[in-house]
């Protein structure tokens, strides 16, 4: 098949739909298909995937759900996206939050091949959705197919556009963050190590761990918290750092996604504290491929990844001494870490690209007899990839 996976966000920035439409680009042509990704971009910064890229319009910031989302905002690439659509003539129009602007409504509004949404957000308002759905639903109609990443995602999109949607999760590289990381030696002192991956935004709940790491060492001295992401803290976490003078709390900052497995490598606990607005939990299963226990925030996104007691811990939502409470639990038992690092690999397996890839090309395959039968496009799917 020729297949265009479209994404309303900067392919040169990195986030979670940017790693998923790269990654799941890489797999489909593994497997043989044509894959191009239709997306922004910024031409003064790298991109490692740029000979999967088709760029479309330049990005500029904007606030959303608490972070910075990356989008075009310009209508005068309704010429070039018609043109390259008539020109490429793709079997399969894959598009990445298909409702954010303007990249994805422009191609719906042009597309005259099967066109599959998959709907990655989950915040806690809807008012986002439910503002813009008289004037987006016409494009919504244009979806041929409907997948969401988690039950979470598929709630959140079904309040406001209602159908179908089938749930295929993330896929992450198992391989990239597996056991054969080296740890880093300098955190190989005989410390409990707690990590922390994310962007150090509010709603990602860096306080709360702040807090409970600051009740822990009055009686576990030999605790070292390391904090690995881009951007600065927040308010409230600047305020518990300067209020507590909290020691064996290392900034790590941005890091390669080379290097990123040796810190998950270097870790005991892994810690999660986000407030909500998560419908999946992908940093999860970085974690549990590299078989380390989780403590996370209990929130609708990481239900749908961790179970209570089996790859980890869930503690209540920003309530801190629940959160000490199950890092205490942890920190004493290191058989039990190591028994739930062991059910996480597991766990992770399951999201290894290889499996999730072939979910959607079944759902592809679905989407193409829908629409033109089995004597039609879809009944060579099988023949374009033998």
């Amino acid at each position: 098949m020729k297949i265009a996976l479209v994404s309303p966000y900067d392919f040169t920035w990195p986030g979670g739909v940017t790693i998923h439409v790269s990654q799941l680009a890489r797999e489909l042509g593994k497997s043989g298909h044509e894959v191009q990704v239709l997306a922004p971009h910024s031409p003064s910064r790298e991109c490692q995937d740029r000979d999967l890229l088709v760029p479309l319009g330049r990005s500029v910031p904007l606030p959303s759900g608490g972070s910075i989302a990356r989008v075009s905002l310009s209508w005068w690439l309704a010429r070039k996206v018609r043109a390259l659509l008539e020109r490429e003539q793709y079997d399969i129009i894959h598009l990445h939050e298909p409702m954010a602007p303007i990249l994805p409504l422009t191609v719906l509004e042009y597309s005259n091949t099967v066109n599959v949404g998959t709907f990655h957000a989950c915040h806690n308002r809807h008012h986002l959705y439910r503002m813009s759905q008289p004037f987006i639903k016409r494009w919504h109609q244009r979806l041929h197919g409907n997948i969401a990443v988690s039950p979470a995602a598929r709630r959140y999109v079904h309040s406001t556009f209602p159908g179908n949607y089938e749930i295929i999760p993330n896929g992450i590289d198992v391989d990239h963050f597996s056991q054969r990381a080296k740890p880093w030696p300098q955190y190989q002192d005989g410390k409990t190590n707690i990590i922390f991956v994310g962007r150090l935004e509010k709603r990602k709940g860096l306080r709360y761990l702040l807090e409970a790491y600051g009740r822990l060492r009055w009686d576990i001295p030999d605790l070292r918290l390391l904090v690995v992401g881009p951007g600065t803290p927040d308010k409230d976490s600047y305020q518990v750092l300067s209020s507590q003078n909290l020691p064996e709390v290392e900034f790590v900052g941005r890091v390669p996604y080379e290097d990123l497995p040796r810190y998950y490598a270097s870790a005991d606990i892994f810690c999660s504290p986000a407030t909500g607005a998560e419908s999946f939990g992908i940093v999860l299963l970085e974690a549990m491929a590299a078989g380390k226990p989780v403590v996370a925030s209990d929130i609708e996104g990481y239900r749908g990844v961790l179970t209570d007691g089996e790859e980890g811990l869930l503690f209540r939502n920003k309530d801190v001494g629940s959160l000490a409470a199950a890092l205490e639990t942890l920190i004493r038992d290191p058989e039990r870490r190591a028994g739930m690092g062991q059910r996480g690999r597991a766990t992770a397996e399951k999201h290894r690209w290889q499996v999730v890839a072939g979910q959607v090309e079944q759902y592809y395959e679905a989407c193409l007899q829908d629409v033109h039968g089995a004597s039609g496009l879809g009944a060579t799917v099988g023949q374009r990839k033998a």
